[in-house]
C-alpha cells in the first residue's frame, strides 16, 4: 500500500473511531487529507473498499494484540485474559468494535464456512484457546467451533445490552458478570 493510501486509511479510521462507520465518506476523508475526492479513487474503488481495508487492518491488529499476550499455560487463566482483552476493546473503542464485529458490511466473515476455514483472526484465537482446554483435559472433547460461536455470541450480546443501557451495572460489575456467564457456559462443557 502506498504512503498516500496508508494516510487515507488512517484518516478514515480516525473518523470511524470518533463517530462510527456512517460518518466516513470519501469527500470527508479527502477534505481531512487535503486532497481531492478523486485522489482517493486512485487508491480505493469506492467507500466499501476503503472500509474493507480498515476492517482487515483492524482485525489483524486485534488478533496481533491478543496473540502477543504471552499465553498462560493454564486454560482458565488464558480464557480470562482473552475475555479481558475483548472487553477492553469493546468498551474502549465502541465504534470500531461495532464496525468490525456487528455492523453489516460487504466481505464480513460468515458462519460457518469462513470461521471453520480459519478466516476470522479473532475467532481463531478463541478456537485455539478452547482446543488447548480440550488438550489439557479442562473441556470435554468436542468440535470447538460451535462452542466458540456460543461464547462469542454471548459476549457480543452482553456488550450490546450493556452499551444500550439494558444492563444497569457499573463497568467493573458488568465485566464480572460477563466473566461469570462465560464461566457458566464453559462449566457446562467441562471434561
Amino acid at each position: 500500500m502506498s504512503a498516500t493510501a496508508e494516510r487515507l486509511v488512517g484518516i478514515a479510521r480516525e473518523i470511524l473511531l470518533a463517530e462510527g462507520a456512517a460518518a466516513v465518506s470519501m469527500r470527508r476523508v479527502a477534505t481531512a487529507a487535503g486532497v481531492t475526492p478523486m485522489t482517493i479513487y486512485r487508491h480505493f474503488a469506492n467507500r466499501e473498499a476503503l472500509l474493507s481495508t480498515i476492517a482487515d487492518a483492524s482485525f489483524a491488529e486485534i488478533a496481533q494484540r491478543w496473540a502477543a499476550r504471552p499465553a498462560a499455560a493454564d486454560f482458565d487463566t488464558r480464557v480470562t485474559e482473552l475475555l479481558d482483552d475483548h472487553l477492553d476493546f469493546a468498551l474502549g473503542q465502541p465504534h470500531l468494535y461495532d464496525f468490525v464485529f456487528t455492523d453489516p458490511r460487504d466481505g464480513a466473515r460468515r458462519w460457518p464456512d469462513d470461521f471453520r476455514a480459519g478466516g476470522s483472526p479473532s475467532m481463531n484465537l478463541v478456537a485455539a484457546a478452547l482446543t488447548t482446554g480440550i488438550r489439557q483435559g479442562a473441556l470435554r472433547d468436542q468440535d470447538v467451533w460451535p462452542l466458540a460461536l456460543t461464547v462469542a455470541a454471548l459476549i457480543h450480546g452482553l456488550v450490546q445490552l450493556f452499551r444500550g443501557s439494558r444492563i444497569d451495572l457499573p463497568e467493573p460489575d458488568f465485566r464480572a458478570l460477563v466473566h461469570q456467564l462465560v464461566g457458566k457456559v464453559l462449566d457446562g462443557n467441562r471434561a
